[in-house]
């Protein structure tokens, strides 16, 4: 039962780590948006959640460490934030592929995405909070 209660906590916090580290390769993409064959990268996340929330796909139980994983992700505690470099388009005559001003706004929806997941959460703490102090009485 505390498995359920906690488990739309779990996917806000898996959330919020996407989203902190989007932040975190974004702002290594602005950092590098003068360096000759920089190529940006990006965080997919969103599509990997919403595959292991649907049970899209087939997924084999591991009974023990030394098992091989058979299939795609199964529980969200098995969900990690993707890095990928996109290397397919071409800017600059220095092979450099960031673009500023995209950057720019992925920062600010991102910024926008964490203060929303961040609220949201809180949120959920309070409910919770509430619950537990309303059983003393």
């Amino acid at each position: 039962m505390i498995n359920r209660i906690f488990s739309g906590t779990k996917i806000l916090e898996k959330a919020l780590d996407a989203t902190w580290k989007r932040n975190e390769i974004i702002s290594h993409n602005i950092a590098n948006v003068d360096t000759p064959g920089y190529k940006k990268k990006k965080v997919s996340f969103e599509e990997e959640l919403a595959n292991a929330l649907s049970g899209y796909g087939f997924y084999g139980k591991r009974t023990r460490d030394k098992h091989i994983q058979i299939g795609n992700v199964s529980t969200v505690d098995d969900i990690h934030p993707r890095i990928d470099e996109v290397g397919s388009t071409k800017r600059r005559v220095d092979e450099n592929n960031v673009d500023i001003d995209a950057e720019m706004t992925a920062l600010a929806t991102n910024t926008i995405r964490h203060h929303a997941l961040v609220q949201k959460l809180n949120g959920e703490l309070q409910r919770l909070k509430s619950v537990i102090n309303e059983g003393r009485r």
